[in-house]
């Protein structure tokens, strides 16, 4: 290709959309096309991020006892799924447009789902299927035959082997590593969980035992495993692998959420929004699921998230460019329930509907500048290549789209061509309004993807995307308008201390009513003017009617006992009152955390709730030191001193990744006024031991 004279100005008019370009003095077009910036994306991570929505299977003995973590010393025979349907999961799956299925091959209790050859701790000695069962097999051909892809889960953490935390069980893990990615055909992704070290059954020892996650379990060979044995896999971890975790299991990524970290230690934060302009392309996973536990529990089944808060969450996780994995744990029958069988196909149904139309087709396409007549902005008419602005195009570059007629639309999607690296920082959307351009949407970081859902709808016939500022001359793939159906989310419902129930929108154009008798709200439904109070407990149910369409959300529900306000708190740790007002309480450095409460009057206690306290995970330095209590002893008492036997002690499982408020029931129930909790220790052997709330069960 020849250039003019750098010393004229020359005007380019570009072949399709219209588009004129000017090239300043001195401008000229690189043969070989831009370059990247920065980080970019490997092969397997590229398509990895081109799978969005993908499942993840809980199923292994806690199914069958109830729990969120097993302890070790479970045996093999109460693994016994009555009805198991590989069929029937990898179906409902991908009927809810789930594109991969990763399984729990083993979780944190040992107990593996395949006929491991190195331990008795797995479905050969359980009575499924004679002991000739083989669950990790029945799913990864069904997931074949269905055209879904297939991953595995398995704990570094094993509670059950005599050997953990030393030597011998790395070897014994990378023994059932090499099983995994050598028996089961091609695999996807291979998930290693966070979670490490502490009380456990270990071949009947039944210690506690401490490991260097960092350097125990010898990432770097892992690592090398997998990418040997299955070179399309992707490894997910904390940090240091294909995969980040986004930081929370609330299913919600960081806005904005860069796919790029530095090599600072991780921390919940830097998971949840990344790092811009860091080295490493490690780009986050948001992992959820569609019930309020990771495995299947009877009294869940009303508690499954409807299609309209799984759209919401698609919205903000692979709306803000990570991958969606969710949550669908079989049931003690091996199959997945019903309900959630049925709000997988809504959820699908909405995307479906969302995006069969593009509103943007039949746009013409200018821009601020083109790279070259390669690389021009009618590539994004076609859909079979992207924009390249000029180098020296950034802030300030364009990209318009043009329409023969004007479009109603709600939902923009933008994507950048992620080989090309992260480039654009901050952007607008304007619209065209008679004589001037509006402002619609402001926001950081488009990456892989970026959904922008709009207050609400707009009409127009012009949309311009307008980079305000670029590390890089922006590159986009993709630039298209979308209108989502009439859906209604449900409303939220919260309490405060003192028992004031509030209920409240998804969004404006709402109309609120609620019952509580427990049951659906109807035409007889009391309509939601103001906060009710409900200090001594209930049952809420509401729905959110849209006051233009009179369309319905789902019903949404929530459960409360006795409101905290009247309660007295003492504690060791400072502030005891904070689990009043929500700020939270800590305990000293390297002591247990003893809380003490008066429930100002006598209840028939059957058990108490703890939340987390949430909002000490913001810097690394704070999270390293301070972490929820992982055990407890409890103790209720007539006069807050004399307590007797405990009533209940035990773990809390999960808490170190799940902020979500631990139940505990204890086994019969007790008359009392005080409550005692003595919590030893906190997660991952923090010095300092954080709680957000305590509550009491008494129903």
């Amino acid at each position: 290709m020849s250039h003019a004279d750098p010393s004229r100005r020359t005007v380019l008019a570009l072949t399709g959309a219209g588009m004129t370009v000017t090239l300043m003095p001195g401008a000229a077009f690189a043969a070989a096309g831009p370059k990247p910036y920065g980080a970019t994306p490997s092969p397997r991570q590229l398509a990895w991020h081109g799978m969005e929505t993908y499942g993840f299977l809980h199923f292994t003995v806690n199914t069958f006892t109830d729990r969120e973590w097993g302890l070790g010393d479970e045996d093999p025979k109460i693994f016994n799924p009555t009805d198991f349907d590989a069929e029937q999961i990898v179906a409902a799956c991908k009927a809810g447009g789930l594109k991969q299925l990763i399984l729990t091959a083993k979780h944190h209790d040992g107990f593996c789902l395949w006929p491991s050859r190195y331990t008795e701790h797995c479905i050969k000695n359980s009575p499924f299927q004679n002991g000739k069962g083989d669950i990790v097999r029945d799913i990864s051909q069904a997931c074949a035959r269905h055209g879904l892809k297939f991953g595995v889960y398995l704990s570094p953490w094993d509670r059950n082997h005599a050997e953990y935390g030393r030597p011998a069980y790395v070897e014994y893990y990378f023994n059932q590593l090499h099983e995994l990615l050598t028996g089961y055909g091609k695999l996807y992704e291979v998930w290693f969980d966070g979670a490490n070290g502490g009380d456990g059954y270990y071949g009947g020892a039944r210690e506690t035992r401490h490991i260097d996650a960092a350097t125990y379990y010898q990432w770097d060979r892992v690592r090398k495993t997998v990418h040997d044995l299955q070179p399309d896999a992707v490894t997910f971890a904390d940090a240091n692998m294909d995969v980040r975790w986004v930081g929370n299991e609330y299913g919600i990524a960081g806005d904005p959420c860069w796919p790029t970290v530095d090599d600072t230690p991780f921390t919940p934060e830097k998971g949840n929004r990344g790092v811009r302009g860091g080295p490493i392309w490690d780009p986050a996973e948001t992992n959820v699921s569609i019930r309020p536990g990771w495995f299947w529990h009877a009294d869940e089944d009303d508690k499954v998230r409807s299609p309209a808060n799984l759209l919401n969450l698609y919205l903000n996780s692979v709306g803000h460019g990570t991958t969606l994995l969710l949550n669908v744990p079989p049931d003690r029958r091996g199959r997945i329930g019903d309900s959630d069988a049925a709000t997988l196909v809504a959820f699908r149904a909405i995307l479906d509907k969302t995006f069969a139309k593009n509103l943007a087709a039949g746009a013409v396409f200018t821009a601020s500048s083109a790279f070259s007549p390669r690389y021009a902005p009618a590539n994004i008419t076609a859909g079979k290549g992207f924009w390249a602005a000029r180098d020296i195009d950034r802030a300030g570059a364009w990209l318009q789209l043009s329409l023969p007629h004007a479009v109603t639309f709600d939902l923009i999607r933008l994507r950048e061509e992620l080989p090309f690296g992260v480039r654009i920082d901050d952007y607008e959307v304007d619209i065209w309004q008679g004589n001037g351009w509006k402002t619609i949407a402001r926001h950081t970081c488009i990456g892989r993807q970026r959904l922008i859902k709009l207050d609400a709808p707009v009409t127009a016939r012009k949309v311009r995307l307008r980079i305000t500022k670029a590390a890089a001359a922006p590159i986009i793939s993709e630039f298209s308008l979308f209108r989502l159906p009439d859906i209604v989310e449900e409303a939220t419902i919260s309490r405060d201390a003192n028992g004031l129930v509030t209920l409240k929108p998804s969004s404006g154009g709402q109309h609120l009513v609620y019952t509580l008798d427990g049951s659906p709200p109807g035409p007889n439904a009391t309509s939601y003017d103001a906060p009710f109070p409900l200090p001594d407990g209930g049952t809420v149910k509401a729905i959110a009617i849209n006051t233009a369409t009179t369309s319905a959300s789902a019903v949404s529900s929530a459960d409360f006992d006795v409101a905290p306000g009247r309660w007295a708190f003492t504690s060791t740790g400072d502030t005891p009152m904070g689990l009043l007002d929500g700020s939270g309480l800590r305990g000293q450095p390297g002591q247990a955390l003893d809380i003490v409460i008066d429930l100002a009057q006598a209840y028939m206690l059957k058990g108490f709730t703890l939340t987390p306290l949430i909002s000490y995970t913001t810097d690394y330095a704070t999270a390293a030191r301070i972490g929820p209590p992982a055990a407890f002893v409890a103790w209720v008492g007539d006069d807050g001193k004399t307590w007797g036997d405990p009533v209940a002690t035990g773990e809390f499982a999960n808490i170190a990744a799940s902020r979500a408020r631990q139940a505990v029931r204890f086994t019969a129930p007790h008359a009392a006024r005080f409550l005692r909790l003595k919590l030893p220790n906190a997660v991952q052997d923090k010095p300092i031991i954080a709680v957000g709330a305590v509550g009491i069960i008494t129903r």
